[in-house]
């Protein structure tokens, strides 16, 4: 698990109480009820309307992703490669299937797979090209579906204060109330764009992170499988394959691992 999503958005909320213990004001002020209730649910609920049934599922099923998600280091990738590299030249490319029961990923244990059964190279790419910009699509709709909340939160807070403001000029004539009641009533614009800017927009813009990552990392898979079907030499694939990662994200990746 990598912790940065989490990390940061509990600081961010530490820091917005820590403000309101140092102006003095009460927390309790800022937890009504009402407001979170229009400006969360309204939001998800408008964010649903602009999709379909299944990529809300989709989204809402991703979210755990954002928190837990934890990418694969490239290396380890490019380890597990040079691996079936050496296991191929040594004793040829059906000996690799021994191989793949051991290993974890579902889309590298394919392309290999692909590879033992006699598939083309041009059909091996295709498939495996075809797969990686259908997860990309799919990614792509997930984080948007929390960036369109990101969107929409802000917006609904205004709703949400314009509604009590009217609430409020009913009561004129009480000037005693006014003062609460009209900061009450910006309860849910804070709400909405605390929302906005605390966790759907960086939640979006983890998942676009991950799926990069993801993407990259099954890129590499495919220019190594596709490399080991052409028999290139498995200290040239090492070369090439780490000539695909920045420099300072295997080191990275490796010490989080």
């Amino acid at each position: 698990m990598d912790p940065a999503t989490l990390i940061g958005i509990l600081l961010a909320f530490g820091a917005l109480v820590g403000m309101v213990t140092l102006e003095g004001a009460s927390l309790t002020s800022l937890l009504l009820p009402a407001p979170i209730l229009l400006v969360v649910g309204a939001t998800i609920c408008v964010a649903i309307a602009g999709g379909t049934l299944a990529d809300a599922g989709r989204a809402l099923k991703g979210a755990g992703k954002a928190f837990r998600g934890k990418p694969v280091p490239p290396t380890r990738t490019i380890s597990t490669l040079v691996e079936l590299s050496e296991k191929a030249r040594n004793d040829g490319l059906l000996s690799m299937e021994s191989m793949l029961e051991e290993v974890d990923d579902p889309f590298l244990r394919e392309a290999f797979q692909a590879i033992v059964d006699g598939m083309d190279s041009e059909e091996l790419r295709q498939l495996l090209e075809d797969k990686l910009d259908t997860k990309s699509g799919r990614d792509r709709q997930v984080a948007k579906f929390y960036s369109d909340m990101g969107g929409y939160a802000p917006t609904i807070g205004i709703v949400g204060t314009v509604v009590s403001l009217v609430h409020v000029l009913e009561y004129l004539s009480e000037p005693a109330t006014l003062g609460p009641s009209i900061a009450a009533a910006f309860v849910a614009t804070l709400w909405g764009v605390m929302t906005a800017n605390f966790l759907w927009l960086p939640i979006s813009n983890r998942l676009k992170r991950l799926s990069d990552l993801e993407c990259d990392r099954m890129t590499l898979v495919i220019e190594g499988a596709l490399a080991v079907q052409g028999g290139l030499q498995t200290r040239a694939l090492d070369e090439r394959l780490r000539a695909l990662v920045p420099d300072d994200l295997p080191q990275e990746k490796e010490k989080a691992a």
